[in-house]
């Protein structure tokens, strides 16, 4: 049953990805125009005929074209989308790795403690509806290097679904358990790791999962505001360039990234989720 299922979906998304292309097509075809007097306006629009967006066909020989040399390299502003997209995942990385760190070890404490959760709650609240590109001037001037500021947003963004989800799962552990825990005289650490993290883990992972497609969303409209490299610059500067079909094919690759990236976790939070 759950086979039939997945291949009836297959289906489906395969017969919607195809009406999607078909109604593509149809909306990109050339457009007959009036004949007009003035030969250098019919030259201009192709002899009468005009199209919108890049058609299914432009499109897939540009994915083509960047997929076949990802890691070209012609100079600061003509980086194939292989770099590209290794500039953006180092800075995710590093970011997303930090707010880790912090998130989940005071996620923690605050989990365990009502002390603690009533006195840093005021300033979660506060700081958690903040836009993280908010903060970028601030780090562009404290900071001064685009790359680091990077970085610095992505963990600001990262760093509120990981502390309150863990703070949620570690407080959401069944008072059973840890009255057996007590009763067996374990240890505080002991207790933390051998109770407390397998009980919350999924809850952990999802506040990481939602961590990361906010940060892959971040990082983006990061590298459009202070260019160099990195997947977001590089849709802007195609932009500049007015290849729209290079930026269509960016978009794409933005969506498959971050799909990718939310099956990883999907797949992780699947693995330490448990059956009572």
């Amino acid at each position: 049953m759950p086979s039939s299922l997945g291949l009836r979906a297959a289906l489906l998304s395969l017969l919607i990805f195809v009406f999607f292309l078909g109604i593509w097509h149809i909306a990109t075809l050339p457009v007959e125009k009036a004949p007009s007097a003035d030969p250098e306006y019919a030259k201009l629009v192709g002899g009468g005929k005009t199209s919108g967006l890049p058609t299914p066909v432009m499109i897939a020989r540009t994915i083509w074209s960047n997929v076949t040399d990802p890691f070209y390299d012609h100079g600061p502003n003509d980086k194939g989308i292989g770099i590209q997209l290794a500039f953006s995942m180092a800075r995710v990385g590093l970011g997303f790795a930090l707010a880790a760190l912090l998130a989940i070890p005071l996620g923690f404490l605050i989990g365990m403690s009502q002390l603690i959760y009533r006195a840093l709650n005021p300033f979660i609240q506060v700081l958690k509806p903040i836009s993280p590109l908010a903060w970028m001037p601030l780090a562009l001037y404290t900071i001064k290097d685009a790359a680091v500021s990077s970085v610095f947003v992505i963990f600001i963004c990262s760093v509120w679904p990981m502390l309150i989800n863990t703070a949620y799962g570690v407080a959401a552990v069944k008072r059973d358990w840890l009255n057996v825990a007590k009763t067996l005289e374990v240890s505080a650490l002991r207790k933390a790791f051998r109770v407390i993290l397998p009980a919350a883990a999924p809850t952990i992972l999802t506040g990481m999962r939602i961590s990361m497609g906010i940060a892959w969303l971040v990082i983006v409209a990061a590298e459009m505001l202070v260019g160099g490299t990195g997947i977001g610059y590089f849709v802007w500067n195609e932009w500049n360039n007015l290849s729209l079909t290079n930026v269509i094919f960016a978009i794409l690759t933005i969506g498959v990234v971050g799909m990718l990236l939310d099956l990883v976790f999907g797949w992780l939070t699947r693995l330490v989720t448990y059956q009572e």
